[in-house]
């Protein structure tokens, strides 16, 4: 992948066949440095992790001891369950969750680590669950949120620090379908 800036996302370990290949087991995160170590240095390889019925559970590369590449995880059918690029132990770029019925999940963006930009959630049966803008992290923009039913309940505008417009407030009753249900 190559980005708007010039950069790119890619690991160089992307198209190696020579990259080194680890169990995840075998590697010790030093919490104080940050750093992954196999064999007592930095790990620059791939670690994969399978499940027990030998289908691939996680893919991760790794640079210099940090999470540098795409990290890709899947469900034990084999679906793909999770994907993100890391830059220098970073989570930078798009990032995707999907359902086990193979359906959209999610959409993040990053940049540096922090959430930025439009994220987008769906429900499992792929209607919208979620739409919201972040710069660095911080609402700013148009917030929406739905329900199962596909009805708004979440619609604000968030700017400097503050929301204008209908912001969920928590039930003291009981929906469905949008009726109120009374106690029996």
């Amino acid at each position: 992948m190559v980005s708007c800036k010039g950069g790119t996302n890619e690991s160089p370990l992307t198209n190696s066949h020579s990259a080194q290949v680890v169990n995840p087991s075998a590697l010790k995160l030093i919490r104080n440095q940050g750093l992954f170590y196999y064999q007592g240095n930095p790990f620059t390889g791939i670690s994969i992790a399978h499940f027990g019925n030998g289908n691939k559970a996680s893919r991760i590369e790794y640079l210099n001891g940090k999470k540098h590449g795409t990290y890709t995880k899947w469900f034990t059918d084999g679906h793909k369950s999770y994907e993100c690029s890391y830059q220098r132990g970073r989570k930078h770029g798009k990032a995707f969750s999907w359902w086990i019925n193979g359906n959209l999940r999610s959409k993040a963006n990053y940049e540096k680590g922090i959430p930025h930009g439009e994220q987008l959630q769906w429900y499992i049966s792929g209607a919208k669950f979620k739409k919201i803008h972040l710069v660095y992290g911080k609402e700013e923009g148009l917030q929406q949120s739905w329900r199962k039913n596909g009805k708004l309940y979440n619609n604000y505008e968030a700017k400097n620090g503050r929301t204008f417009g209908l912001r969920r407030t928590k039930l003291c009753y009981q929906l469905d379908n949008e009726e109120i249900q009374q106690k029996k």
